[in-house]
């Protein structure tokens, strides 16, 4: 992470971003304190499967007494 006074931001913001773009955090201080943060935002579009009907079956079991009432509430029924 990369600290930049705000003047000096100014002057460098296209250089800024190119780096922010390449992955790094740029911190934007005055006085020395921290103002704004510049990060890059993710490509999701790329990074986001598609989904693919039917691509879980077989994964999942479901045991044959699953709507059967439980034993410990046969009292309430």
């Amino acid at each position: 992470m990369q600290c930049v006074e705000i003047d000096q931001a100014a002057a460098r913001f296209p250089d800024l971003i190119d780096k922010t773009i390449g992955g790094d955090e740029i911190v934007i201080t005055k006085s020395g304190k921290p103002l704004v943060k510049f990060v890059a935002i993710p490509d999701t579009k790329e990074k986001k499967k598609k989904r693919v009907f039917g691509s879980a079956k077989g994964l999942i079991k479901i045991a044959p007494d699953f709507d059967e009432p439980l034993e410990d509430f046969k009292d309430y029924m």
